[in-house]
């Protein structure tokens, strides 16, 4: 599995969560040349970018998580985070993270599942 995803789970509306995602099998050159992606799936719709962020750290929000959901990388650990802050339960779904690399092409996560519920 070229992405490895976790820190899903059940949380109330109003709580927060940190997802992680690593490449165990990337070496740290070319993992620092992925752009990197959230994307998540709900029982409503298809799947959905939720934030990006370029190897030259630029990101992107979905405006449905904006001001609450905050993508961040750490080249040195091989590892993509999405900090959820203020989630609600319409933030439920099936989180996947995703890579792109220009000369490796794309690979996708096993996804984690996350429940807003009181």
């Amino acid at each position: 599995v070229p992405l490895q995803a976790s820190g899903g789970g059940l949380v109330q509306p109003g709580g927060s969560l940190r997802l992680s995602c690593v490449a165990p099998r990337a070496i740290l050159s070319t993992f620092s040349n992925y752009d990197l992606a959230w994307y998540r799936q709900t029982p409503r719709n298809q799947r959905e970018l939720v934030a990006s962020i370029t190897k030259y750290d630029r990101t992107e929000y979905a405006d449905s998580v904006k001001g609450r959901f905050t993508i961040s990388r750490v080249d040195g650990r091989k590892t993509l985070y999405l900090q959820m802050n203020g989630l609600k339960p319409e933030d439920t779904g099936v989180y996947y993270c995703y890579r792109n690399h220009t000369i490796y092409g794309d690979a996708w996560g096993q996804g984690t599942l996350v429940t807003v519920s009181s």
